[in-house]
């Protein structure tokens, strides 16, 4: 595993680790003491699935890559009426690939680290999101393999709707931006850029 992923890694670990501990010392209570009682409660830590599909274009090459994208998502949400901030990550797992002529590239993985902001409508969340994407681009030809992880950027917007005290499910797209590298096999800059379109399920804590 790349230096990138266990640094990602490492941040999403510790932000759960805190948001559980803020949990234990008060959370639980199914209002914030900045809402009105009626209104449903998006603060606190959750901890989800998702599935998907994503397309998209490697650059300097005509392979468009597009398969089924699945993983899990942790996050953590703040809330002041209304207005809801947080911070997510994710971890996915692809099948997007595409062969032309000799050429074939993949994406066999990728993760986001991203902070989110957004108004409720009581149990129903607009957002907007954006930060942290990496990912690998595998590529092959005539044989020989080649695999890159690179860090870059992705933003998106979603809704979120609070079906039941402690649970939500959500739809969201995200573009997503993994850099360029210098692939040997090519003799080009190959990088893998992508528009994701998911659904997903929380359990909030």
């Amino acid at each position: 595993m790349s230096r990138i992923v266990l640094i990602v890694s490492a941040l999403i670990a510790a932000s759960w680790t805190t948001s559980v501990e803020a949990a234990d010392l008060g959370y639980g209570q199914p209002y914030t003491v900045n809402q009105p009682l009626n209104m449903y409660s998006w603060a606190g830590p959750y901890l989800g699935g998702n599935i998907g599909w994503d397309w998209g274009s490697v650059d300097n090459s005509p392979t468009r890559p597009s398969g089924l994208v699945g993983g899990a998502q942790a996050g953590y949400n703040w809330q002041t009426g209304p207005w809801v901030f947080g911070i997510e990550g994710d971890l996915e797992a692809t099948g997007a690939s595409d062969t032309f002529a000799p050429w074939k590239f993949s994406n066999p993985w990728f993760g986001t680290v991203r902070g989110r902001a957004g108004y409720a409508l009581n149990n129903i969340l607009f957002y907007g999101t954006g930060g942290l994407a990496f990912g690998e681009l595998s590529g092959q030809t005539f044989g020989l393999s080649e695999s890159h992880t690179n860090a870059g950027w992705t933003v998106g917007l979603g809704a979120e709707v609070g079906f039941a005290r402690n649970w939500s499910a959500k739809v969201e797209y995200l573009y997503v931006d993994l850099n360029d590298s210098n692939f040997v096999i090519t003799g080009a800059q190959n990088g893998y850029r992508f528009g994701l379109l998911r659904a997903g399920v929380n359990y909030h804590f």
